[in-house]
């Protein structure tokens, strides 16, 4: 073991989140920045999303997900930023003085590197069948769609041919017209809550353009087939989730794609000590990304999945600017700041950041927040404080779980809070 040179930041994880973040505290001043990254090149996720849709509300145009990723790595040519590839962060010690991050790869062996401050970048990973505990045999062909989406558009191999997709999140959606245009049969997307898991574009344009059904508050009972997969009982659910007894459809295929959800990748987060929001899966974190560990930050789908790669990087570059103003010193007024707790009413899934320092906003603090269940009518999103006093509210023409949604409070709004908690609610 080998311990090389301090460095001010080490971003872990070189997908959108990690470049964003790593360019953003260079711009703000911080020199001797290094990225780890597993895979082995940059990029993260972006590089097998080959289909259009990203980069409409950051760079205003529509950008393949390869195309954005490759503005941010293009970047990184002009800048001292060191990159480490093929490299596997393996723990994070963090102290009041400093931070090390072991790391280890094939070319340079196991090493620990000392930093001022760590981003978190990590992103996420699926939902596997053994953890939705679908019954039936254990064939070949059943697959998460996110691998599969790997195998189609880099390995360039075909999955099956007669496809039923289970969960109706994005990526699930978006295979379905993948496989569909390289000729494979898509006989259906069954969905076991009552409503969509994605976005509504996606639906759209992955499933309605091309004719193939969505079953909501259905789910696969039962999986056939020796060696490979040769067919699947579809049931419909009752309020609960329970099957429902003769409600049962067989459909014959040969692959079975699971888009069942997304979960932020934090052993390495949890080892360090940092502080992790059971409903998000990601870390607790103030409003300026940093965790409950001192100079540990976090952004994008490690800190909480998102929909749109665009807010990934949002997000991102005010991770690294807050990275920056921590090495520099420049946030000491963190010490003695009010804090506020944002907290859920019933249909609010959960928010992002949980805690404010209101002492530390400048002009204002975006909170994303998902709800609960299908809001189709206009709707209030309120924010009370410990009087019940209504801080804040916004109007939104329609909300679903599916999609995120953020809203913007302004500082002097925060000002006004009595006590230290404000809940945010919507009311119809």
């Amino acid at each position: 073991m080998k311990q090389s040179k301090e460095y001010e930041l080490i971003v872990i994880g070189g997908g959108p989140a990690g470049l964003g973040a790593a360019l953003s505290a260079y711009e703000n001043g911080l020199k001797d920045i290094l990225i780890i990254e597993r895979d082995t090149f940059l990029g993260g996720i972006l590089n097998q999303c080959i289909h259009n849709g990203f980069g409409l509300h950051y760079f205003k145009e529509e950008l393949t997900g390869p195309e954005y990723s490759k503005r941010f790595i293009d970047q990184l040519g002009d800048t001292s930023i060191e990159v480490k590839l093929d490299t596997m962060a393996m723990s994070i010690e963090n102290t009041d003085d400093a931070r090390l991050v072991h790391i280890m790869n094939a070319a340079e062996g196991y090493q620990i590197l000392k930093t001022k401050s760590i981003i978190l970048a990590m992103g996420c990973r699926e939902r596997t069948r053994m953890q939705i505990q679908i019954p039936g045999t254990r064939a070949a062909g059943i697959i998460n769609a996110g691998q599969a989406q790997r195998y189609v558009n880099i390995e360039g191999y075909m999955v099956g041919k007669k496809v039923i997709i289970l969960g109706s999140g994005d990526v699930g959606l978006i295979m379905a017209r993948r496989l569909t245009l390289e000729g494979a049969e898509v006989v259906a997307c069954v969905e076991v809550m009552p409503y969509l898991g994605g976005l509504n574009r996606n639906y759209v344009q992955c499933l309605k353009d091309y004719d193939i059904p969505l079953y909501l508050s259905h789910t696969i009972t039962d999986i056939r087939g020796k060696n490979r997969v040769e067919g699947v009982t579809v049931q419909e659910v009752d309020t609960t989730g329970k099957p429902i007894p003769g409600t049962e459809t067989d459909y014959d295929v040969d692959t079975v794609l699971l888009s069942v959800g997304l979960i932020p990748e934090n052993e390495l987060s949890s080892e360090a000590g940092v502080k992790i929001d059971p409903r998000t899966s990601g870390p607790i974190v103030y409003e300026n990304s940093e965790t409950s560990s001192k100079g540990i930050f976090a952004c994008g789908n490690v800190l909480h999945v998102h929909d749109l790669v665009d807010f990934v990087t949002e997000e991102a570059e005010s991770a690294g600017h807050a990275a920056a103003c921590f090495v520099k010193g420049e946030n000491c007024k963190t010490q003695n700041a009010k804090i506020i707790e944002i907290k859920n009413g019933p249909t609010i899934g959960y928010t992002v950041p949980q805690h404010i320092r209101v002492e530390d906003i400048e002009k204002n603090v975006r909170v994303y927040f998902r709800v609960r269940r299908n809001y189709k009518d206009v709707v209030q999103v309120l924010f009370k404080d410990n009087d019940d006093n209504v801080i804040a509210k916004f109007k939104r023409p329609y909300m679903f779980p599916g999609e995120m949604e953020n809203v913007s409070l302004p500082r002097q709004l925060l000002d006004k809070v009595v006590g230290n908690e404000l809940l945010i609610s919507v009311e119809e």
